[in-house]
């Protein structure tokens, strides 16, 4: 976590019995997959100045198989929550959640179609 607040987003992979090699290549289908949700939530994000937007981050913790997508500036999860403020159009509050939301099919396939390619 950066300075701040993080307004944070966790996907996990729950797969006790992953060899090395699965892992690997599971941590990485996880980055793919946070940046996925990064991109789709940076056009959501309130923009004044850009700040919030350039805050945003993804994380992956290989041992536990969990990503992360997070935006560290200390009004972010202010900005997130906050269902009555304006914002310019195509801006929103709750922009990480909501693309996760509307792009879980997608990050559903990029994880699978990563993974099966262990199995072939």
């Amino acid at each position: 976590m950066k300075d701040g607040i993080d307004v944070k987003l966790d996907m996990h992979l729950n797969v006790a019995a992953f060899d090395e090699e699965t892992k690997t290549v599971a941590a990485r289908a996880l980055k793919d997959a946070a940046l996925h949700v990064l991109q789709v939530s940076n056009m959501r994000v309130p923009l004044q100045e850009g700040h919030l937007q350039n805050s945003g981050d993804t994380s992956v913790d290989r041992s536990a198989l969990r990503a992360a997508v997070s935006y560290s500036q200390p009004y972010a999860v202010r900005q997130h929550e906050e269902l009555t403020w304006k914002h310019a159009p195509g801006r929103e509050a709750k922009y990480l959640e909501t693309a996760l939301e509307e792009e879980a099919h997608a990050v559903q396939a990029l994880l699978a179609q990563q993974l099966k390619e262990l199995f072939r």
